[in-house]
């Protein structure tokens, strides 16, 4: 995939400085408290919160155990509900050179693999039902009419209205998800569904590129028993690191 690299001026720390570093990254867990996220339809009884928080806090160790230099936030570091337009803030008051949220996906008992989106206006009928499910979360926040200025996420138009409204980060946002199903593919060994586009509140209010990996689905019998195993978590997150590690050095890389 040939992708044009892009450096919007919002993520500068400075603007003399002669290559762009990536110095601080923030790792969204989604869901969490009494918000549960998907469910597993196994005998695990799996709650996506606790698969996406395993994995944040693993790929936030393993970047900070090699790359010390760089900053590692966590949107949450616990079983606590975090408001989905809290998640992109902290992001944005920290600077942040990049935004990573943590999912699991659901679907069809058949449907298996992992995808990795980025905000955008491709809504095609299966992108739009991730975006939707995603952005569900803001009814269980109170006055969120009011909060998300009277946004539905139950709105196919509402979806495709405010998608059309961030680009600045796009192209970055889809080479480091390039890179994580890349690293999905070719070294964890995992099915990947490729990068796909969808309107996701939680990056289009990303001030700096930002991608939501869906690391598999706990529907799938045999996925949820995988995102399950400690191994398990360890490879995803270990792709996410490598795939982090690639887009680091492709950035640092522009003069």
């Amino acid at each position: 995939m040939a992708i044009a690299l892009v450096i919007g001026t919002g993520a500068f720390s400075s603007l003399n400085s002669k290559r762009f570093k990536v110095k601080t990254v923030v790792i969204d867990a989604g869901h969490g408290g009494h918000d549960p996220g998907n469910l597993g339809t196994g005998r695990y009884k799996t709650r996506e919160k606790d698969i996406a928080l395993k994995i944040a806090l693993e790929l936030g160790r393993i970047i900070q155990e090699n790359m010390p230099d760089v900053k590692v936030i966590y949107t949450r570091k616990d079983d606590r509900f975090i408001e989905l337009s809290d998640r992109p803030a902290i992001a944005n008051k920290n600077d942040a050179d990049l935004f990573i949220s943590v999912h699991c996906n659901s679907g069809p008992k058949a449907a298996y693999g992992t995808e990795s989106f980025v905000m955008g206006n491709s809504n095609v009928p299966g992108n739009l039902e991730v975006a939707k499910r995603e952005n569900s979360v803001i009814l269980q926040e109170s006055d969120y009419l009011e909060k998300y200025d009277g946004f539905d996420p139950n709105s196919p138009l509402a979806h495709i209205f405010f998608a059309n409204m961030q680009s600045a980060y796009l192209e970055n946002s889809l080479l480091f998800a390039d890179h994580v199903e890349t690293q999905f593919k070719d070294r964890v060994g995992r099915h990947s569904r490729g990068v796909k586009q969808a309107s996701l509140w939680v990056l289009w209010k990303s001030a700096m590129p930002a991608v939501l990996v869906e690391v598999g689905f706990l529907t799938n019998p045999t996925e949820e028993k995988y995102l399950n195993d400690n191994l398990g978590q360890v490879y995803i997150a270990s792709g996410i690191y490598r795939a982090f590690r690639d887009y680091k050095k492709d950035i640092e890389s522009i003069e």
